[in-house]
């Protein structure tokens, strides 16, 4: 719940605390309903916890409209792809993931594991290194190009937003040459309507701070990033940005669609700390001649 409030410029300053009535325990990997929320957010500001951690800071209007649309374009039929390997974010214990439900969520950039079906693959190779392009960046290189203005603003608009966890991320993403080019990200999560339950990210760089960027077409109510815990959600909408703690329990509301062409397309770029640790200091030439080998690998057996 926000207990202060002042103002700095443009920019609301919102001090928040713990709701001493919530149980995480009871709640993570569940829904959030509306009731959970005393407060959404819908304006420029910086939110603290009453300890003086940052939570979070929201810009709106920020991101260039051209970028917007070029970045949706590319991306949005195969982030409509549907997966049910997502576990507790879509509120799933079940050991057998065939028994998940299916969401449209997807990643493009470079990953730390194999798929199941890369795993059996490459059964007799244990020794090959297990970081690799996406399917998108492999089979679609002219759209990741296309895409790619937005991700470099994200990347910008970072550094000068949140400028301290920038530059601890950036100085890991810079030891590798398996990320983005020129940014501070190795990885982007792409979601289409997809409502999460109460989580913390996890295989992102911890010393980092995990974004938000909202792409709608047709209209919707609902769909704000909430933190559960502080009584608080922001309604991140197309061309604002949000950077926030991911290592808070949060998720969002659900979405509600106006129109039956509704899409919430949410982007989430970040550093996979594996991808970090088992490539820091690896040279150009081994990550060119490592993918070039997996790929050449994955079609040997794709044509027996």
């Amino acid at each position: 719940m926000i207990i202060e409030t002042k103002k700095k410029g443009n920019v609301t300053i919102l001090i928040v605390k713990k709701n001493s009535k919530f149980d995480i325990d009871t709640k993570a990997n569940t829904k959030i309903t509306r009731s959970l929320i005393t407060d959404i957010i819908n304006y420029n500001a910086d939110v603290y916890t009453d300890t003086g951690k940052l939570l979070l800071r929201f810009r709106k209007k920020v991101l260039n409209n051209n970028n917007i649309d070029e970045f949706y374009k590319n991306t949005i039929d195969f982030a409509k792809n549907t997966t049910n390997n997502r576990g507790s974010a879509i509120g799933s214990s079940k050991k057998n993931i065939k028994d998940n439900p299916k969401v449209q969520t997807n990643i493009i950039g470079y990953f730390d594991t194999f798929s199941p079906k890369q795993k059996f693959m490459l059964k007799n190779h244990p020794g090959i290194l297990t970081v690799r392009e996406t399917r998108f960046n492999n089979k679609y290189p002219n759209k990741f190009k296309n895409a790619y203005p937005l991700i470099k603003e994200i990347d910008e608009l970072y550094s000068k937003i949140v400028p301290d966890k920038y530059k601890e991320q950036r100085k890991k993403a810079n030891q590798t040459f398996f990320k983005i080019k020129d940014t501070s990200f190795s990885t982007v999560t792409l979601n289409v309507n997809f409502q999460t339950t109460i989580h913390t990210d996890k295989g992102d760089d911890p010393d980092g701070f995990g974004n938000l960027v909202v792409i709608e077409h047709g209209e919707y109510s609902g769909g704000e990033t909430c933190f559960p815990e502080y009584g608080i959600g922001v309604d991140v909408r197309t061309g604002d940005i949000l950077f926030m703690d991911v290592h808070e329990p949060h998720g969002n509301l659900p979405i509600v669609k106006k129109t039956e062409d509704a899409q919430r397309l949410s982007v989430v770029c970040y550093l996979r700390l594996n991808i970090w640790k088992k490539t820091k200091g690896k040279t150009r030439k081994f990550m060119n001649q490592h993918l070039q080998k997996l790929n050449m690998l994955l079609e040997q057996y794709q044509k027996k």
